[in-house]
């Protein structure tokens, strides 16, 4: 993985931890299907990340992004419905929309400086379905893969897809970046079969590893990032 930031893990243990908001829309009686919302999650925080914000010197995002980035880099996805998506709404933010999901990225945070808005919102629960079959992804498109030998709730697959838009992203020029960019960060999230994740674990693209702060033990390979722009 190539970072802009470049410290060891002991100093990003070291440094203030920041964590990265992500808001999910789950109505009660319309949740939005689990692929559109792993690759809606993703896209955010592809948004989040090129948005002038967080990206200009003078960005009013800029230095809490750089200080996340920094330390370790922590996503926690909360769900909201109704009245809480309306408070959410109000917050500063992006709100990034998929075929039927909606999901809200904020500025980093501290990881005990939330927002009250933000805070009482469950983590928990968050458990969604693909009513309908998966299409397979379209040619060249990028694609998040996800470890079929891992069970993830819904939530915690988003904050990984996230996590691995974000390692792609990291790894790509700028050409490459505006191109992506510019394709409204089209990508997909598909769960290959095993013997294509095991092929896809030996080549040089990015993997996410999961510290292990919930659900799966430390270290696990969560997500392979799958960019046309990283093959040889």
């Amino acid at each position: 993985m190539t970072s802009p930031f470049q410290h060891t893990a002991a100093e990003r243990d070291a440094a203030p931890q920041f964590v990265l908001p992500l808001v999910v829309r789950i109505e009660r009686d319309a949740p939005p299907p689990r692929t559109d919302a792993l690759e809606t999650a993703a896209r955010a925080v592809l948004t989040l990340l090129s948005d002038e914000r967080a990206t200009a010197e003078d960005g009013e995002w800029t230095q809490a992004v750089n200080d996340w980035q920094d330390a370790r880099i922590r996503k926690v996805v909360r769900r909201a419905r109704g009245a809480e998506w309306r408070r959410a709404e109000a917050l500063p933010g992006i709100t990034v929309t998929g075929k039927a999901a909606e999901v809200r990225v904020f500025p980093p945070v501290p990881l005990d400086g939330w927002p009250k808005e933000l805070a009482k919102l469950q983590v928990s629960g968050t458990e969604l379905d693909d009513p309908d079959p998966v299409a397979p992804p379209g040619p060249g498109e990028p694609v998040l893969w996800t470890n079929p030998g891992i069970t993830m709730s819904a939530g915690k697959a988003m904050a990984q897809a996230g996590h691995g838009a974000q390692l792609a992203w990291w790894e790509l020029d700028g050409a490459a970046r505006a191109a992506w960019r510019a394709a409204g960060f089209a990508l997909a999230v598909r769960t290959p079969s095993p013997g294509a994740w095991a092929r896809l674990t030996t080549s040089d693209l990015p993997v996410v590893r999961d510290a292990g702060f919930t659900e799966i033990p430390p270290d696990s390979p969560t997500v392979i990032a799958d960019h046309p722009a990283l093959r040889p």
